[in-house]
């Protein structure tokens, strides 16, 4: 059995001395999972300013975003399968590593080609979420386990909520390439506090990594997300995005097949496939579209010029202030949805979470007219994102092997980075097609920005339905990893008889 094998493994390591190095790791976990946030938010303030400064055109510097989302969405599970099976804090470690080499070649260059080669660097740092709920699960003992995977979970609105007005800040009053030297000292001190304070989970997965998997699978996602981030600049209907489209059809039925039939893959498509995993990654689409979309919404809606009529005139750093307690909230809601799971189970949180996302984007379409309404909007919404944000990994680690924890939360991170790549896309046509030309630039119109937040409140009503077919599960009390035979005595004295079937079967 895996847990004999691991008890083998460890020397019987028993579970008390684990958990004694285990205080330290939740704030250091979560401060990697900022770090990483920061990173990805770093470059919103200036996103405008980009083509000038790279010395290229606006389509050529779209692609200093582009990559960061791509390198991203392929990393994300295959650096969760190796945690699985060489070690989550080994891979964690390696993802901030490349991050912080990435920042450095941002950092020392204005070439197009080079930037867009270091940012792609950086997005390799998008593994360490699922691999910090991942090494969560396997040393923190199970009544801490809740409100620090909501907090885990979290943290990628917490880094982007506090890096807006930082990086606003920076930006306006030094070089933007200090941006990048802050993102690889946030790098590095997560490092230097992995390596002294996270202790490496003795669980491994069985088998070896599928490379031909990882492969057909990053070049499935890569022919998905480029037409969908770039559609709007290539034409939705031209042949390179109809063919790239095709293509990662072709390529992700033929991956699939291939999973199915591989002793050891990359993606168990089989646990995938069960409802509360399959559901579950639905509804994290949708909740990466309503998350993204208030992001391009009310920075542009903040900055825009009074003389337009609806826009509200604000600075950039002022403008980055009324939308941080977007990602403060979800940070402050990760108690209490610790709380709330503990007596009604994730399912309840992440319906809650949705209805106050829905009724935070139904409040706004009539809360646009000044700085502070943008507050209360971004709060709510903070509240709802944070609340459905937190339930997502408790769902999907209820439903996986252990020993595929961190796959599984890499894949179900991914489904929220494609949920963002299409609110991005979306959104981003609504806004280009209803914009106005005023002067020499085209500028965002109320309609637009109301329509945007009528797609967000669809988005998260349909993931609220798929939500409520979700099974229904206990409180997550019983999410402890028993690696040795004391905990699993523990386990097993401490648990409610008859307990319900909260994971999967022996295959």
């Amino acid at each position: 059995m895996q847990r004999t094998t691991n008890e083998q493994r460890t020397g019987g390591l028993p579970g008390p001395r684990k958990r004694g190095r285990a205080g330290g790791v939740v704030p250091v976990l979560a401060f990697a999972g900022i770090t990483v946030a920061v990173m990805q938010t770093l470059l919103v303030p200036v996103i405008k300013d980009l083509p000038v400064l790279l010395g290229t055109d606006p389509a050529n510097a779209t692609w200093v975003m582009t990559a960061t989302l791509l390198a991203g969405a392929v990393s994300t599970p295959i650096m969760g399968r190796l945690g699985d099976l060489y070690g989550k804090r080994r891979m964690l470690l390696a993802s901030l590593a490349v991050m912080v080499v990435g920042s450095l070649v941002c950092a020392s260059t204005d070439d197009l080609v080079v930037m867009i080669v270091g940012r792609a660097l950086q997005g390799f740092a998008m593994g360490a979420i699922p691999l910090g709920i991942g090494i969560m699960r396997d040393v923190l003992p199970r009544e801490k386990l809740g409100s620090a995977m909501a907090l885990m979970s979290s943290s990628i609105g917490v880094g982007g909520g506090l890096a807006l007005p930082a990086a606003a800040l920076v930006a306006q009053h030094a070089d933007w390439h200090a941006l990048f030297i802050g993102s690889a000292v946030l790098g590095v001190v997560a490092m230097a506090l992995t390596a002294l304070v996270v202790p490496e989970p003795p669980l491994r997965a069985p088998g070896r990594f599928d490379a031909v998997g990882a492969l057909g699978l990053s070049l499935g996602l890569v022919c998905l997300l480029l037409p969908v981030t770039k559609g709007s600049d290539w034409g939705w209907t031209s042949p390179t995005t109809l063919g790239l489209i095709a293509a990662s059809l072709v390529i992700l039925v033929l991956w699939g097949l291939f999973e199915l039939r591989s002793p050891a893959p990359l993606v168990d498509l089989r646990t995938s496939a069960r409802r509360e995993v399959l559901l579950t990654n639905l509804v994290s689409i949708m909740v990466g579209v309503a998350f993204y979309a208030v992001s391009l919404v009310l920075p542009q809606l903040l900055q825009l010029p009074a003389a337009t009529g609806y826009g509200l005139g604000q600075s950039m750093v002022v403008a980055g202030l009324c939308v941080a307690p977007l990602g403060l909230t979800m940070m402050f809601v990760a108690p209490l949805y610790a709380r709330l799971s503990a007596r009604r189970g994730p399912k309840a949180t992440l319906m809650l979470g949705m209805l106050v996302i829905a009724i935070g984007y139904g409040a706004g379409l009539g809360l646009m007219s000044a700085a502070w309404q943008t507050v209360v909007i971004a709060v709510v919404l903070g509240a709802g994102i944070g609340l459905a944000y937190s339930s997502l990994p408790a769902l999907i680690i209820g439903a996986v092997d252990p020993s595929e924890t961190g796959a599984a939360n890499g894949l179900n991170t991914l489904m929220r980075s494609i949920g963002t790549s299409l609110s991005s896309a979306v959104i981003g046509m609504v806004l280009a097609n209803t914009s106005v030309r005023m002067g020499s630039v085209d500028v965002p119109t109320m309609d637009g920005f109301r329509t945007s937040f009528v797609i967000a409140t669809g988005a998260v009503l349909i993931g609220l339905v798929l939500a409520a077919f979700l099974p229904a599960q206990r409180p997550t009390r019983p999410v402890l990893l028993a690696s040795s035979a004391g905990d699993a005595a523990e386990a097993a004295a401490s648990a409610p008889a008859p307990a319900p079937v909260t994971a999967p079967q022996q295959r």
